[in-house]
């Protein structure tokens, strides 16, 4: 199970990644059309819809990793069963905030493919598209609280350091 779980953050990771190099190609496109004097329409719309498909995807492996911004300062200060207990509570409000970011992102997709809801701008992409991404990273997140909640109860959770100095070099 760990190691399908952690194949699936990196799945995702690596989804993340290719919707930057999307921007890339998005933004790249635009600057060399624009100055040989050809307009591409939807380019800055399919830029945004990478960078939020990265930014989405990147979301599980991030935390798995401990690479999320954490207030650590109360952390530092609690020992034993209150730390504990803090972390149990941080970790099961954070899988109750994913699971209802999963839903609604996940019945905005529906809807959006429901009602045949197309963007305004001049590509009229059908939202339904960008919108997967979107609720497959909240889902995924979801997957990633969850994991982290159950290796927490069962004593086996590792979690990221609260060394002052590593926290100072994570966010430098």
């Amino acid at each position: 199970m760990r190691r399908l779980l952690d194949g699936l953050y990196t799945a995702a990771a690596w989804l993340a990644a290719l919707g930057m190099i999307g921007v890339l190609a998005m933004v790249l496109t635009a600057i060399v059309t624009r100055q040989i004097g050809i307009h591409v329409p939807g380019t800055d719309a399919y830029a945004g819809y990478m960078m939020a498909a990265a930014g989405f995807l990147a979301l599980a492996h991030t935390l798995k990793r401990g690479e999320h911004i954490r207030v650590t300062l109360l952390l530092s200060f609690l020992k034993g069963a209150s730390h504990r207990w803090f972390e149990l509570w941080g970790l099961g409000v954070a899988t109750i905030l994913s699971a209802t970011f999963a839903f609604f992102s996940t019945r905005l997709a529906w809807q959006s493919y429901t009602f045949n809801d197309v963007s305004t701008g001049n590509d009229a992409t059908p939202l339904w598209i960008p919108q997967i991404a979107f609720a497959i990273g909240t889902i995924v997140l979801l997957i990633a609280f969850v994991d982290e909640l159950v290796l927490e109860i069962r004593g086996e959770r590792r979690p990221p350091s609260v060394d002052v100095g590593r926290e100072a070099l994570h966010n430098e």
